[in-house]
C-alpha cells in the first residue's frame, strides 16, 4: 500500500489548518481594530463639534496609546481628534503641536512595524555576495604573489610539531580560509605526501591562521573599501606584470571585504528597531545560562554548515554585532559555534579517500569539538577576560559600552576577533603537546580497511584544485615518482639484458609498470588540465604546462625502455643469444643512459635548472658512442656472418637507448624553461 495518498492528505489538512488560523488570527485583529474605532466614533459624536477642549481631551488619550501595534491605531484616531480640536478652536496651539507630533510618531512606528524587508534583504545579500567575493579575490592574490612561500611551507613540514602549527598558519593567512587549508591537508595526507601527525599540526595552525579575517576587519578602513576597489581595479586592468596584477587582486579583494560588510551592516542596523526580529533573535541569546551559550553555538554551527564558509558567517556575526542586533556574548558564543560548523567542509572532502584522509579530517572535527566543549563550560569566565583584555587596550568594556556609543561598531569587531583567535590558540596550545597520541586516538577511532588501499592509480586528488599552487606542488610529486619508476625499470632492465636466461616474472613486472606510467601520466594530464582551466595564477600555469610536457617525457622513456626488453626477449623466444662483445657494449652503454636519466631526474627534483650545459654535454657524448657502436656493428657484418635477428635487436636496442636519451634532454630542457 502506499504512503502518498496518505501523505499528501496529511499536508492538505495540516494547511488548511494553518489557513484557518491565520484566518481567523486575522479576523480577530480586524474586530479589534473596528471595535476601537466604533468606540471612538461614539466617543467622538458625542462631543460637540464646537467644544475644542472636549476634542482636544479625547485626542490626548488616544495619543497616550498601549502596545506599539495598538499605538498606531491610537496615534491616527488621536490626531483626528486633535485636527477636529483646531476646526474648533484655530488658535488651540497644542492641540496643533501634538497633532503633527501624532503624524510624525505614528509614520515612525509604521516604518518600524513595517520595514522595507526588500530593501533589508537586498543589502545583506549583496553585501555578503561582495564580501565572499572579496575573501576569494584577496585569496587568489594573496596565493598567485607569495606561490612559492606556500610550496616552501608545505616541503618544510616535518616533525617538528610547532613547525607544523607554523605552516598552518601561515598557508591559512595566505588562502584565508581554514576549510581550503583543511581540504588541502587532507589531499596531501590522501596523496601520501603528508603524514597524519603532521597534518594535525598543520590544521591546528589553520584555526589559528583563520582568525586573521577578523583581525583584517578591525583595520580601520571600512569607509575607504570603494576607492580601494577602484583604484585597484585600474592597476589590474593596465599592469603589464603579473605581480603587480595580483597585488592589485588581493588589494581589490581588500576593498571588496570592507564595502560589502558596510552593505551588510546597514541591511542589518534597521533590525534593531524592528520588535519581529527583536524577538526572533531573543531566541539566542546567552542571557547568562549555560544552555543559551549552547544554544548561540549551535545556531552559529548550522549557519556555517549552510553557507559552508566559517569568513562568511563571521562577516554576519560582527554584521549584526556591530550594529547592535544582538550583544556582544551572543556573538561570541555564535562564533565559537562557526569553529564546529566549518568542519564539516573537511568532513565532505574526505568522503572516497583513503584512511589516512579520513583520519585527517576526523582530526579537525575532533580537534574543534573538544575545543568547544571546553570553552563553552568556561564561557562565563574567558569571556570577562576577553572584556578586561579589550578595555586595556581600547579603553572601553565591550559588555558595558551602549550599542549608540561612539567606535561601538570597532569596538565589537576587534573584541569578536580576540575571541576568536584567543579560543583557537589556547586550544592549540592545549592540544600540541599530545599530537602523536592524539593522531593514535583517530587511527584507533578510525580503523583501517582490510587490504590495500588502491583508489587511484596515482594520488592526485582533485580537491587541491582550490589552490593551484599547492596542486602544482602535489603533481610535482607525482612526476618524481615518475621519475622513480624510470629509474627502477632501468635497474630491472640491466639484470634482465645480463641475464643468460632472464627472469620472466621480473620481465613482466616491468612491463606491468610501463602500463601504471601510461596511466599515472593520463591522470597528471587530466589533473593538471583541470589546474590549467581553473582561475589559475600564471607563474602556476606556467608550471603547469612545463609539468605536462615533463611527464610526456617520463612515459615515453618507460615506453623505450619496454621496447629495448621485448627486442631482448625476442633472441630467447628464437633461441639465440648476444655475442659476449656486443652484451658488454650495451651493458655499458646502459650504464651510461642510466646514469643520464638519474642525473635529469635529480635536476628535475632539485629544480636545478643551471645542470642543462652538463646533460647536453653528455647527451653529445652518449650519441657518439651510440654511433660509433652501431659503426663497429656494421662493419662487423662484412668480416662475419652475423644472424640477421641477431643485427636486427642490436640495432633496436642501440636505437631505444639514444631515444631514452633524447627524451631525457628533453626534460633537462623544459626544466631549465
Amino acid at each position: 500500500m502506499s504512503l502518498r495518498p496518505t501523505r499528501s492528505r496529511f499536508v492538505f489538512f495540516l494547511s488548511l489548518v494553518l489557513c484557518v488560523f491565520a484566518a481567523n488570527a486575522f479576523a480577530t485583529v480586524e474586530e479589534e481594530t473596528n471595535s476601537l474605532r466604533s468606540k471612538f466614533d461614539a466617543r467622538l459624536a458625542a462631543i460637540d463639534e464646537g467644544d475644542a477642549e472636549g476634542l482636544f481631551d479625547l485626542g490626548f488619550e488616544y495619543y497616550e496609546g498601549r502596545d506599539e501595534v495598538e499605538h498606531i491605531l491610537h496615534l491616527e484616531l488621536a490626531e483626528i481628534a486633535f485636527k477636529k480640536a483646531i476646526e474648533a478652536n484655530p488658535d488651540h496651539r497644542l492641540a496643533s503641536e501634538l497633532a503633527s507630533s501624532a503624524k510624525s510618531k505614528r509614520d515612525a512606528l509604521f516604518k518600524r512595524a513595517n520595514p522595507d524587508f526588500w530593501k533589508m534583504g537586498f543589502a545583506v545579500i549583496g553585501g555578503l555576495g561582495l564580501f565572499l567575493l572579496g575573501m576569494k579575490n584577496l585569496s587568489e592574490g594573496l596565493q598567485a604573489v607569495a606561490g612559492n612561500r606556500m610550496r616552501k611551507m608545505i616541503n618544510a613540514v616535518t616533525d617538528n610539531r610547532l613547525l607544523a602549527v607554523g605552516v598552518g598558519v601561515g598557508v591559512t593567512t595566505l588562502v584565508q580560509s581554514s576549510s581550503i587549508t583543511t581540504v588541502i591537508v587532507v589531499g596531501l595526507v590522501n596523496s601520501s605526501l603528508m603524514q597524519l601527525h603532521q597534518a594535525i599540526g598543520v590544521i591546528m595552525g589553520a584555526n589559528i591562521g583563520t582568525t586573521i579575517t577578523g583581525w583584517i576587519l578591525v583595520l580601520k578602513i571600512g569607509k575607504f573599501g570603494l576607492p580601494i576597489v577602484g583604484i585597484s581595479v585600474f592597476v589590474y586592468m593596465f599592469s603589464k606584470k603579473d605581480r603587480w596584477r595580483f597585488l592589485a587582486m588581493g588589494a581589490m579583494g581588500l576593498g571588496l571585504v570592507f564595502f560589502g560588510l558596510e552593505l551588510m551592516k546597514n541591511g542589518f542596523k534597521p533590525m534593531k528597531d524592528v520588535p519581529m526580529f527583536e524577538e526572533a533573535f531573543s531566541w539566542f541569546v546567552v542571557n547568562n545560562s549555560y544552555i543559551g551559550v549552547l544554544k548561540c553555538a549551535a545556531v552559529g554551527c548550522i549557519m556555517t554548515f549552510l553557507v559552508q564558509s566559517s569568513s562568511a558567517t563571521l562577516g554576519i556575526t560582527i554584521g549584526l554585532a556591530s550594529t547592535g542586533v544582538i550583544p556582544f556574548e551572543t556573538a561570541a558564543a555564535l562564533v565559537l559555534g562557526e569553529n564546529v560548523g566549518t568542519t564539516i567542509t573537511a568532513w565532505l572532502a574526505s568522503i572516497g579517500t583513503t584512511t589516512a584522509a579520513k583520519r585527517a579530517a576526523y582530526a579537525h572535527v575532533v580537534f574543534n569539538l573538544i575545543g568547544v566543549f571546553w570553552i563553552t563550560a568556561l564561557f562565563f569566565q574567558y569571556i570577562p577576560l576577553i572584556a578586561q583584555f579589550m578595555e586595556w587596550t581600547e579603553g572601553h568594556d565591550p559588555l558595558t559600552t551602549s550599542p549608540d556609543a561612539v567606535g561601538y561598531g570597532a569596538l565589537i569587531t576587534a573584541s569578536i576577533a580576540a575571541v576568536h583567535t584567543g579560543f583557537n590558540v589556547a586550544n592549540t596550545l592545549l592540544f600540541v603537546p599530545f599530537l602523536k597520541p592524539f593522531a593514535r586516538l583517530l587511527e584507533r577511532m578510525v580503523g583501517s580497511k582490510a587490504g590495500k588501499e588502491t583508489g587511484h592509480l596515482t594520488n592526485l586528488d582533485i580537491r587541491l584544485v582550490d589552490s593551484p599552487i599547492l596542486a602544482i606542488e602535489t603533481s610535482r610529486g607525482e612526476i618524481n615518482r615518475m621519475a622513480d619508476g624510470v629509474a627502477k625499470m632501468m635497474v630491472w632492465n640491466r639484470e634482465l639484458i645480463a641475464a643468460k636466461e632472464p627472469d620472466n616474472e621480473l620481465a613482466n613486472k616491468l612491463f606491468r609498470r610501463e602500463k601504471v606510467m601510461d596511466n599515472v601520466q593520463e591522470e597528471i594530464i587530466q589533473f593538471l588540465t583541470t589546474v590549467l582551466t581553473s582561475e589559475t595564477p600564471h607563474s602556476a600555469a606556467v608550471h603547469a604546462r612545463r609539468q605536462l610536457r615533463i611527464a610526456d617525457e617520463f612515459e615515453s622513456i618507460s615506453d623505450y625502455i619496454s621496447g629495448i626488453l621485448k627486442a631482448r626477449l625476442r633472441l630467447d623466444e628464437d633461441g639465440l643469444e648476444l655475442d659476449p662483445s656486443d652484451q658488454e657494449q650495451l651493458l655499458g652503454l646502459h650504464d651510461r643512459v642510466a646514469a643520464y636519466v638519474t642525473m635529469v631526474s635529480a635536476g628535475f627534483e632539485d629544480e636545478a635548472p643551471e645542470i642543462l650545459d652538463d646533460v647536453i654535454e653528455e647527451g653529445e657524448n652518449i650519441t657518439s658512442l651510440v654511433k660509433d657502436l652501431r659503426s663497429e656493428h656494421l662493419e662487423s657484418l662484412s668480416s662475419k656472418t652475423v644472424n640477421p635477428i641477431k643485427s636486427l635487436v642490436f640495432s633496436t636496442m642501440l636505437n631505444g637507448y639514444r631515444k631514452v636519451k633524447d627524451h631525457a634532454l628533453n626534460i633537462a630542457e623544459a626544466n631549465a624553461d
